[in-house]
């Protein structure tokens, strides 16, 4: 059977190999013991080794380009407004520690591949699989083709060794990150990760909970109320509102039924005895006005309880409100009646307190009556209506203009140094996803996309490599020996100790937003699951999406880096 599909399936249709060995790699990827999972990028890898020794069909190399170019253009455009963020001055520690980890991760993979003469090729597979970045695999590949002095042959077998060597440090690499952050060192250190991750939430002013607890409560309710008690007869609406603002409760009268008929929304309207109000609050702010007490019994109104309300996804741009806490919005007069129910933050959930400040490029999302929203929306910054079309002249212009400069290449040594296509694709999807987060009207890339071009097209470069290296991967691994396993999860734990002992004993970091910031920094997406799985809070992820957006734009580069300095 395996005979009759590689004559008569996979030789003359090498893409239905591609797209067998994407289906495998996901399948794999999905093995999972707690927080840690393999990941589809390892799994379409393994998977690609393993059909592509089978079946010994090499892939065209413009197509795992194609692929490449477009996740690195992704890549820097989710994180670009979170890179750019970095550099200003409350993130600088945040990034300080990351470029520690990242330098030393490079200094201790090229010194392992020095001492064990190990060429561009498994050298630059050594720390992309140790210090857990993809990215680099692909980055490092077309490095190495550009070396003077090797053959066609040479350079195949190079980068063929990247594979390898990724694929052998990886899967440890992963596991030992995420122990070392979630488990060890807070052992080591005697710390409980949940008990001050749960002290920190309460510092910033907001209850921390536990992520798998807690779905049903909802923040903002809407009741009915029949007005009986004299003291809210009589009054405007917008007086009976300011007085509860005064006392520091959010309570607003959204709609008003008076003898049958609901009227038009005025905040001048004076309330009569006998109407009946529809009232939207926080829930702990309504327990606290108690509205039988001061309005009256509560009363059952569809249609009064039916207005209509809007969800909004905003984009924070406006430069006054720029760096407030969601506390301090809350309190604005265009906020009135209008609640953040989610805060999105470098293309993720970001898990939000009162406390937090809102930075540029973030995306609110609002909710409350119509007429409230949009007026709300546009005081912090650009309303962007909900859209599944991609700006394909956005994606297109980016990742060809990030192609150009990448192109041209000065020498050192005689080695030529560039970009290279793929690295002027990540430049300039940070700048585009930087201009993004600025002018959000432009260049709309929905989530479903990001992910495909992001998530897939990672995938579909890893399937290539894997197929084209399956060939030469047992004769490739019985080269390099088993002893690159045990370097790998060397080179693995010692950036991430120097980067904890420069967070802990010099920055001050606090432990929990310490370990979301390693975890960052090596671009290990499972050991922030891990941390946060321990830490049973969102709170370390705080600490994670800074050192995440650098690390990923230098992990990406040292592919490149390490075989200039392996050659």
């Amino acid at each position: 059977m395996i005979d009759f599909l590689n004559r008569n399936i996979f030789t003359p249709h090498p893409e239905l190999l591609v797209f067998l060995v994407v289906a495998l790699g996901f399948l794999i990827g999905k093995v999972r013991y707690k927080a840690i999972a393999l990941g589809a990028v390892t799994g379409c890898l393994v998977a690609g080794l393993v059909l592509g020794a089978q079946f010994k069909i090499q892939i065209d190399g413009t197509v795992k380009n194609l692929f490449f170019i477009m996740f690195l253009f992704a890549l820097g455009y989710r994180v670009g407004p979170q890179f750019f963020r970095g550099l200003k001055k409350d993130g600088i520690p945040q990034v300080v520690n990351a470029v520690v980890v990242c330098v030393t991760g490079l200094l201790v993979s090229w010194l392992f591949a020095v001492l064990l003469g190990y060429g561009p090729g498994l050298g630059a597979g050594l720390m992309s699989g140790a210090l857990t970045q993809s990215a680099a695999i692909g980055v490092a590949q077309d490095a190495i083709g550009t070396l003077p002095g090797l053959s066609s042959a040479e350079v195949k077998s190079e980068q063929n060794l990247v594979a390898v060597g990724y694929a052998v440090t990886y899967p440890l690499g992963t596991i030992l990150c995420a122990m070392l952050l979630a488990n060890v060192l807070p052992r080591l250190y005697r710390r409980d990760l949940a008990k001050e991750s749960a002290e920190l939430a309460a510092e910033l002013d907001a209850p921390d909970e536990d992520p798998d607890e807690g779905e049903g409560y909802y923040e903002t309710v809407l009741r009915a109320y029949t007005v009986e008690r004299p003291d809210l007869a009589g009054r405007s609406i917008a007086d009976f509102e300011a007085q509860q603002q005064e006392l520091g409760r959010r309570v607003y009268i959204t709609q008003v039924r008076r003898e049958g008929t609901i009227l038009p929304q005025a905040q001048s309207l004076v309330l009569r005895d006998g109407d009946t109000i529809a009232v939207s609050a926080l829930r702990h702010d309504l327990v606290d006005f108690d509205a039988r007490t001061h309005v009256g019994p509560e009363a059952d109104d569809v249609a009064l309880l039916g207005y209509r309300t809007e969800t909004l996804h905003v984009v924070a741009s406006e430069k006054a409100q720029l760096g407030r806490s969601v506390e301090e919005l809350r309190r604005e007069p265009f906020m009135a009646g209008v609640y953040i129910e989610k805060l999105y933050r470098a293309g993720a959930e970001f898990p939000f307190r009162l406390s937090t400040p809102v930075e540029r490029g973030d995306t609110l999302v609002l909710t409350g009556p119509e007429r409230l929203v949009g007026p709300a929306g546009k005081e912090l910054g650009k309303p962007v209506p909900t859209s599944f079309a991609t700006d394909m002249v956005w994606v297109g212009l980016g990742i060809f203009l990030g192609g150009c400069i990448g192109i041209p290449a000065l020498t050192a040594g005689g080695v030529p140094i560039s970009l290279s296509t793929s690295g002027g694709g990540l430049i300039m999807g940070l700048v585009f996803g930087w201009i993004r987060g600025k002018y959000p009207t432009y260049g709309n890339v929905p989530p479903g996309a990001q992910w495909f071009m992001d998530t897939l097209g990672l995938c579909m470069f890893v399937a290539v490599v894997g197929i084209n290296a399956g060939p030469s991967f047992t004769s490739g691994l019985s080269s390099a020996g088993w002893g690159l396993l045990l370097l790998g999860a060397v080179a693995t734990v010692v950036p991430l100790l120097v980067g904890f002992l420069v967070g802990h004993y010099i920055q001050k970091i606090r432990f929990p937003i310490l370990m979301g910031v390693l975890a960052g920094g090596q671009t290990t997406t499972a050991a922030i699951g891990a941390v946060n799985e321990t830490s049973k809070s969102q709170i370390p992820t705080l600490g994670y999406t800074i050192p995440y957006a650098v690390g990923n734009v230098l992990l990406t580069v040292w592919g490149a880096v390490i075989v200039i300095l392996n050659h």
